[in-house]
């Protein structure tokens, strides 16, 4: 069963008491106790089937839980879809995908009126976006406008068609991909628009046993579908999902870790190797992200870990390197550990 994992950014360290456990001592009353169960129930069922990845799946629920949405950036062939479909499975939500190509348009995502001979009327024909967990396959292979119509339904839950508004069931997630190794026929996301995804997830390959483990299951040559069927169990509902998202919204965070947040992306904007600093949207992701974490460990206050655990994939698509960094190879996740060293983490 996959738990929440603190992996520490490197040179972040936290103040602790003598017996090294954290200074923040405050007793959790409970009240995240289904979120965390809900949680746990979750990735059970979702480690059935998908192998690896922790960083992947644990960013993807956490940006679901705080109403988020997620670009991953990987290579091709890593099982993305298979990771969309089983979570959805295990979610009982509804499961949409999108190839994006140069020549989709907006109204092939949104869905348009279409003329009703029997009626004589046009009737609204819902697009693929009309789901609960939508995979956006290779979102830079489409023009601007597309990208454009796609980011303005992450951002407000609704389609607007004909000046006729269709609202969206909730849950809604949007995980995006981009492949880093090929640049013909694409179009690059701007950096407005990578700023409306809460995380940003780097996915690599697997390790040597988790490999072996993806050869062996495909060796028994059970289709996708039936192993989905047989082998992951629905233990939630949208509504439950709807629910937990708010109760996550209801952690408590402290003044000193509103600092601590603030400090860190003002940081960002005078560390000398980054040409632009992250935004106050970039504030809000770690914010949300940090109460959700919190949740998922059955606490109901965050503390300073649930922050720097999710730094990176919250800011590596916020901040851009200058052309000396860039020149004398420095990586943004590089750049951003560094600077993570500099800021003075709250004793709580």
């Amino acid at each position: 069963m996959n738990e929440p994992k603190y992996n520490p950014t490197p040179g972040l360290e936290l103040d602790t008491e003598a017996d090294g456990a954290p200074a923040l001592r405050r007793a959790s009353s409970g009240r995240m106790s289904a979120v965390q169960s809900l949680y746990r129930k979750i990735t059970a069922e979702v480690a059935k089937v998908y192998v690896g990845q922790d960083e992947l799946v644990l960013s993807t629920l956490v940006a679901l839980f705080s109403g988020g949405h997620v670009l991953i950036e990987s290579v091709p062939g890593l099982g993305k879809t298979l990771f969309v479909r089983t979570l959805a499975k295990a979610m009982g939500a509804k499961f949409g995908r999108i190839q994006f190509t140069a020549d989709l348009m907006p109204s092939d995502i949104t869905g348009a009126p279409i003329f009703n001979m029997k009626t004589q009327e046009f009737t609204f024909r819902p697009g693929p976006v009309f789901t609960q967990l939508l995979l956006a396959d290779e979102i830079n292979r489409s023009p601007a406008k597309t990208h454009a119509a796609l980011l303005e339904i992450m951002q407000e839950r609704r389609v607007t068609v004909e000046r006729t508004t269709h609202l969206l069931s909730p849950p809604f997630l949007v995980m995006a991909t981009q492949n880093p190794i090929e640049s013909e026929g694409t179009y690059n996301l701007p950096e407005a628009q990578l700023d409306r995804f809460m995380f940003k997830v780097l996915v690599d390959y697997p390790t040597a046993n988790e490999e072996a483990r993806v050869l062996k299951e495909h060796s028994r040559q059970i289709p996708v579908d039936e192993r989905l069927d047989n082998e992951v169990a629905t233990v939630s509902n949208p509504e439950q999902i709807v629910e937990a998202t708010r109760q996550c919204g209801e952690v408590l965070v402290a003044d000193e870790l509103v600092g601590y947040v603030n400090n860190i992306v003002r940081q960002t904007r005078a560390w000398p190797q980054f040409h632009l600093g992250a935004s106050p949207r970039a504030g809000i992701a770690l914010m949300h992200g940090a109460r959700t974490l919190a949740a998922f460990h059955g606490r109901d206050y965050a503390i300073p870990d649930d922050v720097g655990e999710i730094v990176l994939p919250a800011l590596r698509h916020r901040v851009v390197l200058t052309a000396e960094a860039e020149v004398e190879g420095h990586q943004v996740d590089q750049a951003l550990r560094e600077m993570m060293r500099t800021v003075e983490v709250p004793r709580m």
